[in-house]
């Protein structure tokens, strides 16, 4: 009896506990040791290219374009060598654009339909190839493609790339699909709006016009072209990729592609089967095994074999644009199949309403999303001189239930540049946000190629405006070139200041991949010490992370005139926690070898002496066992 009653309290012991570890809000990924992650995200087509020419609208023989075959090993190595653990190469897949490729079997896309005249990435013209522009030889362009993911991994690195279920080129032509693939709206009613497995929704009775070019816009900036007419034939006209269902869109609409139909009625309603709340906290297997035997809609199909078919290639990692724009139980099928298949496989998504973050990541499995509304537009506006950083603790508050999933950046394709006028007008000016951004969560931290060395995207490259290095036209990037340096990757052609720099990015983020306080916990110390020091204001933020081996202390100072020389204060609770003993510890500054601080241990409280010039950071690490 008595052996029974032990046996019966064991097993509601584990009950229990076992209920508590499902539902645990700390991510399945810190239960293991794991190094925060760095994405360098690269224009893949403009990295190589050493043409200086930059004219408006210039053509690939004018302004020239980067390769596949750019990125040689010593060009990888030193990447690498800057901090990175996962290369996001964008704009890869074959997508609309005006350079005449018809001696490759491909067919010429209308200019009338395509912005810039490289394209745009996010119009994606054949999912089952790549870009031929990054081809030496077009012909060989996936051979080259598959060589550059070989020499990525045999430098340590992982490949992402952007999958875009939101929508597809308006001209979608798979000329390269695998056996058994048909085509994007090949087998569409188009007699009606909406049916569950058309993969687009259609315009009845109306053909598509070309929107109405305003503001002095021109397809080519106005330049003849045979098939620049104000025509493009679809008929009938098809849903434009950001929901437009006019049959003529606005020249700000997503008018280069088309919407694709998930199961989602022109009404709002479902035809597919909602996912049960509890799935929050289910597994991917779970989800896989809820889906396995549903009726699901034709499109969600064909982008699972999309995005398997990349993953069996080697590819490691997939960006999804404009995620909130397909439906959660989509991505919840999708993630799913691919986890139970490639479980440390990447997936990040792009999405902006803070709404529905939860959603994404619990239901719809994504590994991370950007902190795009919220985070990094609250510290831009601090850069910009606007805001207090009292606000940079409300806002991690905020989401500390899913901080490791918010992926971090202060620049991306879609951002301005922090070296352009918009932003902040000088590099220098976005240090303390990068050193604020890559330490403060356990999330992965995004770069922009050249963001490390202060790219302005000052050019004018055709469609859209400077402050963005354009993902629309063939353009060379100057800081990026004279990095580069005639394929010798060497930063030879840089200033003092680029190469300064650059050299900062590289201790900083070399620290962030290595540090293991950076995937411990974190506090801030940022209102203690502003109601302790009368030295200490608003435009200074500090706060610690510790593991049980390191214990990292951030403090940044964001104005750009003024120096501060105050005491650091750690508080009693902290020092109590780590377990230090009264007397000084020994500090190590991260982002300079030379400088060595002390914390100084009395009465259980710590106090460390900190000179702070403009714009300066310090990252004091001491070592616990040491």
């Amino acid at each position: 009896m008595k052996n029974r009653l032990i046996l019966f309290v064991l097993l509601i012991f584990s009950l229990f506990f076992g209920c508590q570890n499902e539902h645990d809000s700390k991510p399945p990924s810190m239960t293991k040791k794991e190094q925060k992650k760095v994405i360098y995200q690269v224009f893949t087509r403009l990295f190589g290219n050493d043409n200086t020419t930059n004219k408006p609208w210039g053509t690939i023989e004018e302004n020239g374009v980067g390769k596949f075959n750019d990125f040689t090993d010593e060009a990888l190595a030193e990447i690498r060598d800057l901090g990175v653990s996962h290369i996001w190469y964008t704009g890869i897949l074959h997508h609309a654009m005006v350079t005449d490729y018809t001696q490759y079997g491909i067919s010429n896309d209308d200019p009338d339909v395509v912005k810039g005249r490289a394209g745009s990435p996010y119009a994606v013209k054949d999912y089952y190839s790549v870009d031929p522009d990054m081809a030496s030889d077009p012909a060989k362009r996936m051979e080259e493609f598959l060589a550059l993911v070989e020499r990525t991994h045999a430098q340590n690195m992982k490949v992402i790339i952007d999958i875009v279920p939101n929508h597809i080129a308006r001209k979608y032509e798979g000329m390269n699909n695998p056996e058994g693939v048909v085509d994007f709206g090949a087998n569409d009613d188009t007699s009606v709006e909406y049916k569950k497995d058309n993969n687009f929704y259609y315009v009845i009775g109306e053909s598509f016009k070309v929107p109405h070019w305003q503001h002095g816009y021109k397809p080519l900036g106005g330049e003849t072209h045979p098939l620049v007419n104000g025509e493009f034939k679809e008929n009938p006209a098809k849903w434009t990729g950001n929901g437009s269902r006019l049959s003529q869109p606005d020249q700000n609409d997503w008018y280069e592609t088309v919407k694709i139909n998930y199961g989602v009625r022109p009404d709002g309603t479902k035809d597919f089967d909602s996912l049960p709340q509890d799935f929050r906290s289910k597994d991917h297997q779970v989800h896989f095994d809820f889906w396995k035997d549903k009726s699901v809609p034709d499109s969600w199909i064909k982008f699972r074999d999309i995005a398997l078919f990349w993953l069996e290639k080697g590819v490691d990692g997939l960006r999804y644009d404009m995620a909130e724009m397909v439906p959660v139980e989509f991505w919840s099928y999708l993630n799913s199949s691919i986890k139970v298949q490639y479980p440390d496989a990447l997936l990040l998504a792009e999405v902006y309403n803070p709404g529905l973050y939860r959603d994404y990541i619990q239901l719809g499995k994504m590994d991370y999303l950007y902190d795009k509304v919220g985070f990094y537009d609250s510290i831009k506006h601090i850069v910009q001189g606007h805001g207090w950083t009292d606000h940079i603790p409300k806002v991690q508050e905020e989401i500390m239930d899913i901080e490791h999933h918010m992926l971090h950046f202060l620049e991306n394709h879609d951002e301005q540049r922090i070296a352009s006028p918009d932003f902040a007008g000088s590099a220098e000016k976005g240090k303390p946000a990068m050193v604020v951004s890559t330490t403060i969560s356990t999330s992965p931290t995004l770069v922009y190629f050249a963001q490390e060395l202060g790219e302005p995207g000052a050019e004018n490259a055709g469609f859209g405006s400077p402050t963005r290095t354009s993902i629309f036209d063939y353009i060379g990037v100057p800081h990026l070139q004279r990095w580069t340096n005639d394929k010798k990757f060497d930063g030879g052609s840089l200033s003092a200041e680029e190469k300064e720099l650059r050299n900062y990015y590289e201790k900083l983020l070399n620290f962030s991949l290595h540090s293991s306080a950076l995937m411990g916990d974190y506090r801030e110390i940022h209102y203690f010490n502003k109601d302790r020091n009368p030295d200490y204001d608003h435009r200074i933020f500090s706060f610690v992370r510790w593991s049980e081996d390191e214990i990292a202390i951030v403090v940044s100072n964001f104005d750009v005139d003024n120096k501060y020389v105050l005491d650091l204060i750690i508080p009693k609770d902290l020092i109590d926690l780590w377990k230090l003993k009264e007397g000084d510890h020994k500090l190590i500054d991260q982002l300079d070898e030379s400088s060595h601080g002390s914390l100084k241990v009395s009465d259980k409280e710590g106090v460390i002496g900190i000179k702070l010039a403009p714009l300066a950071s310090h990252i004091f690490v001491l070592k616990k066992n040491e």
